[in-house]
C-alpha cells in the first residue's frame, strides 16, 4: 500500500503532490528539507491523503492529483 498525498507550505500555502509508503517519515523528510522543491517552503502541514494499492494505481493517482480536474477534486474533499 502506498500514500499518495497533498502538502500545504505553511509559509506561501504552495501545494505539493508527493507519494510514499510511510507518510508520517516522509513528512520529516520534507520538513527537514531533503526534498529540493519543497526546501524552499518549509515548514509543511498534510491536508489531504489517499491510498493506492499498488506503486502503479499511485503514481496514476499523484498524476491526477497534479492537473487541474485534480486540484478541483481536492478543493472539493477539502471543503466538505
Amino acid at each position: 500500500m502506498v500514500y499518495v498525498y497533498v502538502l500545504e507550505s505553511q509559509t506561501d500555502s504552495t501545494w505539493y503532490v508527493g507519494m510514499t509508503k510511510n507518510l508520517e517519515v516522509r513528512l520529516k523528510e520534507h520538513n527537514a528539507g531533503k526534498s529540493k522543491f519543497t526546501k524552499g517552503h518549509m515548514p509543511w502541514k498534510v491536508i489531504y491523503h489517499e491510498e493506492a494499492l499498488d506503486f502503479v494505481s499511485g503514481r496514476k493517482l499523484e498524476k491526477y492529483f497534479k492537473t487541474a480536474a485534480g486540484k478541483k477534486y481536492i478543493q472539493k474533499k477539502l471543503s466538505s
